[in-house]
């Protein structure tokens, strides 16, 4: 009889595709900031900068709270995600209000930033996710000197 599992053994698939994203926003941070300056100046760099952050932050929130729920349950991942989502929606919120008076904050540019990179960078990490339950996560990389996949880590 299998041995059934009521939590996560190993790395958190759900952590390992939100740090990846983290990653691939990291990479976009300059263009976008250098296109908020071509559009409004200081400002709107300044304001794409601060969205971009907010977007990076809610990710990294993101990836701790599932690996964290991952270790006690499944129940709790659910949870996590659930609630997780609901909280870090507010603290979006909450930070969008606490700078939204504020001479360097063009508001226009800011709200797209944050509907433009959350939902770029989950359509970006589309094409790195796999859908299999041999690898969850990640797709891994095919090695050079085969055709097999090298698990991560396994290098």
């Amino acid at each position: 009889m299998a041995a059934v599992t009521d939590r996560l053994v190993g790395p958190s698939p759900a952590a390992e595709v939100a740090l990846d994203m983290v990653k691939r926003g990291l990479v976009v941070l300059p263009f976008g900031m250098a296109f908020g300056a071509l559009l409004g100046g200081f400002n709107g760099a300044m304001s794409v900068t601060y969205g971009m952050f907010l977007v990076l932050v809610n990710l990294i929130l993101s990836a701790a709270l599932l690996a964290w729920a991952s270790k006690i349950s499944f129940a709790a991942v659910a949870s996590a995600a659930l609630g997780g989502y609901a909280m870090r929606l507010g603290l979006i919120f909450f930070a969008v209000w606490i700078v939204k008076d504020m001479s360097w904050v063009a508001m226009l540019p800011l709200g797209i930033t944050l509907i433009v990179t959350h939902l770029g960078l989950l359509i970006w990490e589309l094409r790195h996710v796999s859908a299999s339950m041999a690898y969850p996560g990640l797709k891994p990389k095919v090695s050079r000197s085969s055709s097999r996949p090298v698990a991560a880590g396994r290098r």
